[in-house]
């Protein structure tokens, strides 16, 4: 099984395609497997690595994860692309996974080539974490389903942990950057659904971080919700492609 221990955890990925190394980042109650399909598509022209991140998926539990999750995620998904023998990256996130896709190109400039950061905002307020945990609450057949596929039988105690966190997190502040955003050096593209019912003010929050990113692009579609490139696939993937494509002239 395509595992690796990083410090004191074992973390686990798939691995689809050959090429240059595109690291496919979950949200947080998400994981690889949820990923089947940018693994598929993805993997075509690039190596295309999903990791289920510390505490979700098929990688270690952690009972309390601490309010710095995301940060820890960037420096495992580094060296999970050490551990392949890769020196340069492109890292395409998602909701969660964008934030530490955004940290990946802040803390790791040298290796990190490209980021795509789909569906996420800067800061996370009270209510709207609030609002988003009343809805995890609902335990709906559907988010069940999700969360038994991407987690297994204990999805119930990621879900929780991430919970917690995430009100742990917003109480401090709830800023991911920490007006960070200005390092970063590499090409970003910015993808949301202004239709995007999970998070708000998603066009403003979205152009307010590619204003801090001298080399930045931002692509809207009024459709589709949360997360643009699932609920959005074929529009998603247009521009991801587009984007992925002007890299060949850097």
């Amino acid at each position: 099984m395509p595992y690796f221990t990083h410090h004191t955890h074992q973390l686990f990925y798939r691995e689809q395609g050959s090429g240059p190394l595109l690291l496919i980042l979950p949200g947080n109650t998400a994981s690889s497997a949820c990923h089947a399909g940018e693994l598929d598509y993805f993997g075509r022209q690039y190596r295309a690595v999903s990791l289920d991140f510390w505490g979700t998926g098929q990688s270690d539990r952690m009972e309390r994860w601490p309010e710095n999750w995301w940060e820890i995620c960037a420096h495992d998904a580094v060296a999970l692309a050490n551990h392949l023998g890769e020196q340069t990256f492109i890292a395409l996130g998602t909701s969660g996974g964008a934030n530490v896709a955004l940290l990946l190109a802040i803390l790791y400039p040298e290796q990190a080539r490209a980021v795509i950061a789909d569906s996420t905002v800067p800061i996370f307020t009270v209510p709207a974490i609030e609002n988003a945990i009343s809805v995890r609450n609902l335990r709906l057949p559907a988010q069940i389903e999700f969360w038994q596929l991407a987690h297994g039988d204990d999805w119930s105690q990621v879900i929780t942990a991430d919970s917690e966190m995430l009100l742990r997190f917003v109480e401090a502040g709830g800023d991911h950057f920490k007006g960070r955003l200005d390092e970063i050096g590499c090409p970003v593209l910015f993808t949301a659904s202004l239709r995007d019912q999970s998070l708000p003010e998603i066009a403003a929050q979205t152009c307010r971080m590619a204003e801090h990113v001298a080399n930045s692009q931002v692509f809207l579609v009024n459709g589709g919700d949360h997360p643009l490139v699932w609920t959005r696939p074929a529009e998603f993937r247009r521009a991801a492609d587009m984007f992925l494509q002007g890299l060949a002239s850097i």
